[in-house]
This record gives structure tokens, C-alpha cells and sequence, in this order.
């Protein structure tokens, strides 16, 4: 493991509860014959990323029952109902202290987006200043690399869903865009419509 390889960690959001899919953990889903979870943490280490955090939050205790994580840091986040924003401040909190000087933050429910993608976003890195957003046709998506100078800043205005928007918002002439529209696609699995997506 090069000293780079390290600097970056994989920060995977996984504590959703599935409000919109009857309350099935979004972790859960079955995809690929193997749960949504353990699909992301592949991608997040396919991309480079050896150091892999798992925010976990609904049905915690089935999750790590279930799915496949050994390797990964498993950190529980007690107030996962709030929204996505208590499970980035948990994650980022948990980088702390590591080592690590930047997180490359992707969501369990985006399977659409693969290693690629997350390599591209990944390769953006330069320091703990940095900040690198995949971006859509354009439009800024998952995943986000996230700089440690500006977790404080994140951990500061992560509220309900919101996640780093806000900060990205205010911070967006600092942020390096790497449009990714040809190698992914980041639909999230929010409602019954969505699980056509898992295979």
C-alpha cells in the first residue's frame, strides 16, 4: 500500500432505514446475490481505497450479521433517523485521528455507480484541501471526496439529508468536478419503483 493508497479512506453511508421501501434497511438489498452493502464496499476497494468506514444505523445488528465486512470499520450511528447528515458527521468523526487526510464519501443506494467512477473522483486528490465532486451531465452527484481541512467545516452543516450540500454550495469555486455521466449512473434506490435497478 503506497503512502497515497493510505491518505484516502472509503467513507460508505449505509444507516438508511428504507422509509419509502416499507422499512428495509437499504443495506439489505439484495444485489448481485450479495447485500447492497457488501456490493459497496467492493467498489470503494476496487477503486483504491484500503481503508473502508461503514456508517451503519437501521437493523445494525442484522447488517453486520448478514453481510460480509470483515477489513471494514463498522461505526453505529445511534441517531441514523435524522438523516443523512448524523451519518456523515459519524463517519467523518470516525476518520479522525486515523490518519487518513481526505474521505471519498459514496452512498449504499447508488449501485449504479462502480469503481470507475469512484477511481476517477479518487484520482482528483491532491492534499487535505481538496475537494473533488462527480459530476452528471454537469450536474454535481456521488461520489464526493472530502478534504480533512473541511471536515470541521462539514461536520458544522450537515443537517437532516442534506449531507455536505450545504458546505459543497458555499465552497463551489474550490471544488474539482469529474464528470463521470459516461462510466455510471446515480440513480438511488429510494422507492418500490427503484429496486428494477438491482439484479
Amino acid at each position: 500500500m503506497t503512502e497515497n493508497e493510505d491518505q484516502v479512506a472509503g467513507l460508505l453511508l449505509a444507516a438508511g432505514g428504507g422509509r419509502r421501501l416499507g422499512g428495509r434497511p437499504k443495506a439489505l438489498l439484495e444485489h448481485r446475490g450479495h447485500p447492497l452493502v457488501e456490493h459497496a464496499v467492493a467498489v470503494l476497494r476496487a477503486a483504491g481505497c484500503a481503508r473502508v468506514h461503514v456508517v451503519l444505523g437501521a437493523r445494525a445488528a442484522d447488517v453486520r450479521a448478514r453481510a460480509a465486512l470483515d477489513g471494514c470499520v463498522l461505526v453505529d450511528n445511534p441517531d441514523w433517523e435524522q438523516g443523512m447528515g448524523s451519518s456523515l458527521r459519524t463517519g467523518l468523526d470516525s476518520l479522525a485521528g486515523t490518519g487518513a487526510r481526505a474521505a471519498l464519501v459514496s452512498l449504499v443506494d447508488q449501485p449504479g455507480i462502480g469503481a470507475q467512477a469512484m477511481a476517477r473522483v479518487r484520482a482528483g486528490y491532491r492534499d487535505e484541501t481538496s475537494l473533488v465532486s462527480a459530476t452528471y451531465a454537469g450536474v454535481r452527484g456521488h461520489p464526493v471526496l472530502l478534504g480533512a481541512a473541511h471536515w470541521p467545516g462539514i461536520a458544522a452543516t450537515a443537517t437532516g439529508d442534506r449531507g455536505a450540500r450545504a458546505y459543497l454550495r458555499e465552497n463551489a469555486d474550490r471544488i474539482t468536478l469529474v464528470e463521470c455521466a459516461d462510466v455510471a449512473q446515480p440513480y438511488d434506490i429510494d422507492t418500490e419503483a427503484d429496486l428494477v435497478h438491482l439484479e
